[in-house]
Parts: C-alpha cells; structure tokens; sequence
C-alpha cells in the first residue's frame, strides 16, 4: 500500500493533461496532406496536429491497418505529427486515433468522434484533380435574357412564333416584372449585352461567368434545346432575315412561322452565332474571366431537330427528318415513344417530369446518341470556341438507372478531359453527392447543402423557394453547424474548394427577398411584396458569409445591385441598368477584394470558433495568415472570446479588422485587436458582421 506522499509523486511523474480538443486538426488541404490532389503512384503524406506536449500518440488507420504517425516538428502552440504512406495506386481510406493515457478519441472528415464511420473518413483519390484556377474563384451567373439587350436586331418579335401559352412576345418594357407565366416573354438581353458589360464584371472581381444555356431554344430560359451545335440567334447574330413576321393574331401552326423557321434555322445566322460567341469568349479571357456553359443533357426540346415535334426542320436544306415526322428518322433511338409502330405516329413519348416539351434523351437504347453528346462535351471546350467547362443540369437524372448515369459522366468527363484539361465540371445537384465525386465524374456541385440552404436557414429563417419559414432554424447555430459538418462530409476537399456558393439563382427566390422572412410566391403575394421589407444588413453579412466560406462564391446576376424576387420565374428579372444599388456593388467589390488578397480565405482550412443564438464565428488559417469571420444576427451587441489560437495565432499579437458591417452600410478602416489569454477579444455589434486577419509576417 502506497503512502499518501508516494501517490501524490506517482500522480504528479504519471500524470498527462487532458486532451486539449480545440487543438485537435487535420484536414485535405495541402498543409495536412501533401500532395493534396496525388497522381497514380505517389506516396502521400498526411500530418495531424496536437496541442504541445498533451498526448501519448497519433495513430491514422488507413485502408483497416493501424499504423503509428512520428512527431516531426512543434512550434509553441502545436505538436506536428506525420506519416508518409505506400505509393497510391487506387482509392485510399482514412482517419486518426489519439490517445493520452486511458482515453482515446478518432478524428474524422466530422472532426473529433468517439466512434469512427466509414462513411466520414478521409479519401484519397488518385488522378482526381480540379482545375487549379477555380479554386476560390469568384463565379457570376447570367441568364442572358435578363442581364443586357445589346443588339435589338436580334430580339424576338411578338408573334414570332407559339410556345406552350400561345405566341411568343416582346417585352418593351426591360424594367417590367416577369409575368407569372413567363416562359415566352423575351427581354432582348443577349451575347453582345454581356460582352459591352465585360468591364464592368472585370472590375467587380469576376473570375468567371457561369452561362445559363445559349444554344438554339424557344423559349428564354432555354432548357429545351432545338439545336446542340449552335448558338441561338435570339442571343448572337441575326444576319438573314428572310422570312415573313406571322399576323397579329398568331400562327396556327409553327409550319407558318417563316420567319422564326429562318431565323433559327439559317446556317449564316448559326455560324454568324457562333463567330460572335467565340469573340465573347475571346474579350473575356483578355480579361481573365473564365466562361462555364450549361450543359442540358438530360433532355431536349419538342422543337429539336432530332425530334422535330414542331416540324420546324421538315423538308429544310441539311436536315434530316426528326423521330416524329418519320418512324425511319436516323433519330429515332434517341427517344423513348411509348408507340412507335402506329403511323402517323399518335405522339406519345417519355417527357421530363411528363412535360411533352421537354423529351426525356434515351441513352440506353442509342450509342450514336451517347457518341453525339460526348463530342458537344468535347466541342465547346476545344479550339475555336475554348470554353473553360460545363454545368450539368439535373445530372443525377440523366439516365433511366443510376448505373448508367456513373457509366455516361465517367465517359463525358474523359472526353471533355481529353480535349480541355483545365476545364471544371459542375453539376445540379440535391442531396447527396458523394458517389458522384469520386474522382471519375463530376469535379463539384451548385453547393445547396453545404452553402445555400444553411445559410439561408441561419439568417432569415426562410426556405430557398421563400416556400416555408422555421423559426427554429433562424439564428440556430447547432442546426447550422450540424449541417455544414453532414454535408461537407460529401465531398473531398478539392471539390468543397470549387463547390458553386451560391446566396440565389434562377431556380429559387432571391436571397434579398429572403430577409423579409416572408412565405410567398408571386400568384399569392404579387411581385412587390417581393421588395417589401428587405433588410440589406441580412445581405450583407450573407455577403461576407459567401466570400468568406470555403467554395468559389457565385453571385446571381443582379443582386449585386439589390434585385429582389420570388421564385422561378420573379427571380428571373432583369439587371437594373440606371436603378442599381450602386452602394450594394460598391460593398461586393469591396468583400471580394478582401477575398481575393487572403490566402487564408481564398484556401486556409475551416474551423469552428463559436455558436451562440444568431451568432456564429469561423475561422480559416493557412501557415502565414489566419481569419476570423463573424455573424450576428441577432439586435443586440454580443461579447465574444475568440479562441484564436486553434488558427496558430500566438499571444500578443494584432489580428486587424479589415471589414464590419452595421446597420445601414459598412466600414473599410482597420482596427486593431491584441490577443490576450489565447483569444480575441471583441464586440460585434447587432446585425453584423466583421472579417479580423492575422498575418505571420507583420
């Protein structure tokens, strides 16, 4: 039996501290995993980091085997453990175990876990790699139409043709409201609009412009495309114009539509289309601005020349006749007719959602259809047009098996690969996309889970369609930060850093309308009640939120300069060229510039510094800088104590302030903050948000 002084000397020479758990990290950036993209064959090396001196070991168990990590380095703040591992030749898994004395813990893509699962350890992915240009960069959507009309002799006429309600028609009124039937309603924004405006994304910060679809379509959103090898004249150049406008009262048939027929139809006005669109890509490369095409794969429009429902390419010179107008159509197999032996053919095929204009492409059953998109795939990344990649619409739903959907993105990223090795491949998404992200198909997704929806829920409560209002999801921070650590878990780090954040897009109501914490749409509420008691000081902390996050931050044509909208189609109005909220644009360029000048924010690692009712702080920190980003939605001021120390910041050192919002505008001075006892120290006042840097060199 041991005296009493014995066991206080054993306790003191046995004893180990408790784990100090904030200083627990690692993660797939390249400082904790290097190389963090590895080719077939290389010999990676992960390294895990711990609080100095405060555990007995670091052991990360990859692929089953338990395998023990050496203590390489420490500095005053962090013990550094490191293992280089076996060369890579297929898919490896992984996560950590740390033990001091009688406790152990396991460290996943979740962060510290008692019990690991499979499905949230790291993954290392041979040959997957992501254009190394997107990564942080700063996206803009634009659906054409609305963004700027800058050749009218282009425009769609009323009457030109029918589509779906009845005639089509011109808007003469750009600043008029969308119409709750919308789709054929034409503005004039087209290709030239975008190219006069190049400077001004440029000197916003833009790195990228995300298109919605431009190829030949009847209707302005475009997402049932006529024709895959051309761009819509609507949008480029109108050069022949031979044929004769309808009657005011429309056409019975488009077989009567002349001069839409000639317009859409017409190989000088196709290629004159295209000629324009390859200088648009041109002016924007010399400006160091990428362009994304949207690719809609999973289905075409009743107008396309394959199917020719309209019978709008019948009898024309170099056509073939569409699967509807001949059951002998080289086309046939491309869809899926639910009787195709009866003739004249009753019209019965499988629609998108049931839509009859929107037929469903049938892959399964046509290789010369599979062959065909593969080369578009290939095409509008090549030489001339040189396009830097593709949005995939409703990817996931492209064929009639998920089978056969993993077997057509894997060939469509080889051919576009083949062709553009720099382009980006971004895909639609809801849910789930992990097994879509593993390497061989898509680069990323449009970040709803793990941006749009968290966000969104956070700071007004309402659902991204402004279809339903949770209060108990406004200002919650553990449903926030429970949601982003789910659905972050989905992916690999290289595709969270190209992940498309967006605040709004053409699906869903703006973000703007959201802060009015409203439910509505615009045939219950009207389109004003869509601008009716925004909060811009909501906006913008979600502004700070979207150019601090990790991803490339995508601004929504327009609410940059504070378009407000329900959804699809109010979210669809047009730029207010003349009316923009020029102090909105002013605070964008302003926050994308502290994006773009951070090498924290642009690609520092993520971590949690706080969460408290309508108040949550995040940092990002690289080995020379860190930030701290702070939200409080709340109205009232609130005192936090930043642990900033977790980001490698030492005491008695300046972290500056280079950014705070407050109510009704923004302040660009810098303050200084000494960190005392491991943490920073601040007031954030109500309805806020600040951006605190510390930079090892200064």
């Amino acid at each position: 039996m041991y005296s009493s002084s014995q066991s206080v000397i054993n306790y003191i020479y046995n004893y180990k501290p408790i784990i100090n758990y904030g200083a627990l990290f690692s993660d797939g950036t390249e400082r904790f995993r290097s190389p963090a993209e590895p080719k077939s064959g290389d010999c990676v090396t992960l390294r895990f980091r711990t609080a100095r001196d405060n555990v007995d070991y670091v052991y990360v168990i990859y692929n089953g085997q338990r395998l023990p990590m050496v203590k390489t380095g420490h500095d005053k703040l962090f013990d550094r453990y490191e293992i280089t591992l076996p060369p890579l030749f297929e898919r490896g898994y992984y996560y950590y175990e740390i033990g001091s004395g009688n406790v152990t813990i396991y460290y996943n893509k979740l962060g510290i876990v008692r019990e690991p699962e499979e499905q949230y350890s790291f993954t290392l992915i041979p040959d997957f790699y992501v254009p190394e240009w997107a990564k942080g960069a700063v996206f803009y959507q634009i659906y054409v139409d609305r963004f700027c009309n800058g050749d009218p002799t282009n425009d769609v006429l009323t009457n030109e043709y029918k589509y779906i309600t009845g005639p089509v028609q011109h808007v003469d009124d750009w600043n008029k409201i969308p119409d709750a039937m919308d789709v054929g309603n034409f503005y004039g924004g087209d290709l030239q609009g975008v190219m006069n405006k190049l400077d001004y994304l440029r000197d916003l910060g833009i790195d990228a412009i995300y298109f919605n679809p431009l190829f030949v379509s009847p209707s302005n959103h475009k997402y049932d495309i006529q024709d895959y090898d051309y761009i819509d004249p609507h949008f480029g150049k109108i050069v022949s114009d031979n044929g004769n406008l309808i009657g005011e009262d429309g056409a019975d048939s488009n077989q009567e539509a002349g001069r839409y027929i000639d317009r859409v139809t017409n190989k000088e006005n196709l290629r004159a289309s295209n000629r324009l669109f390859i200088k648009l890509v041109e002016e924007a490369h010399k400006r160091g601005i990428k362009v994304i095409l949207d690719g809609v794969f999973n289905h075409c429009g009743s107008f396309n020349k394959w199917i020719d429902r309209e019978r709008i390419y019948e009898g024309r010179e170099g056509y073939e006749k569409g699967a509807y107008v001949s059951k002998d159509s080289p086309y046939s197999s491309f869809f899926k007719f639910h009787d195709h032996n009866a003739w004249p053919y009753n019209g019965s095929y499988d629609g998108w959602w049931g839509h009859d204009t929107l037929p469903k492409l049938n892959y399964e059953e046509s290789e010369k259809l599979h062959d065909y998109i593969m080369e578009i795939g290939k095409k509008w990344v090549s030489p001339p047009y040189n396009c830097d990649g593709w949005r995939l619409d409703v990817a996931a739903d492209l064929g009639s098996s998920e089978e056969y959907n993993h077997r057509f993105w894997r060939d469509f990223r080889n051919a576009v690969r083949s062709a553009n090795p720099n382009a980006i491949i971004l895909a639609e998404h809801y849910g789930n996309p992990k097994p879509w992200l593993e390497g061989d198909q898509w680069d990323t997704i449009m970040n709803y889970g793990a941006f749009m929806e968290p966000i969104t829920w956070f700071l007004t409560g309402v659902e991204k369609h402004s279809d339903e209002f949770r209060g108990d999801f406004l200002g919650n921070p553990d449903f926030f930060w429970q949601s982003m650590k789910y659905y972050m878990a989905f992916f690999n780090q290289n595709s969270i850093e190209v992940a498309m954040n967006e605040l709004s897009n053409h699906d869903h109501s703006r973000f703007l309308t959201r802060t009015n914490r409203r439910v509505g749409r615009t045939h219950t509420l009207g389109a004003a009640a869509a601008d009716e008691n925004v909060n811009k000081d909501i906006f913008r902390q979600a502004v700070v939120f979207q150019m601090t996050w990790p991803g490339a931050p995508t601004i929504y044509y327009g609410d940059e300069a504070g378009v407000c909208g329900w959804t699809d189609p109010d979210s669809r109005r047009t730029y207010p060229w003349g009316h923009e909220d020029k102090a909105l644009i002013a605070f964008h360029r302003d926050v994308i510039t502290i994006h773009k000048e951070s090498e924290a924010l642009m690609k520092g690692s993520l971590i949690r510094l706080h969460g408290s009712n309508k108040c949550i702080a995040f940092g990002r920190f690289t080995d020379d800088e860190a930030a701290a980003v702070i939200l409080n939605c709340d109205y009232e001021d609130k005192r936090l104590n930043l642990h900033v120390r977790q980001m490698g910041v030492p005491n008695n050192r300046v972290m500056t302030r280079v950014l705070l919002t407050h109510e009704g505008g923004y302040d660009l001075e810098d303050n200084k903050y000494m960190v005392q006892n491991n943490t920073l120290t601040v007031i954030i006042p109500r309805m806020s948000a600040a951006i605190y840097i510390y930079k090892k060199s200064e």
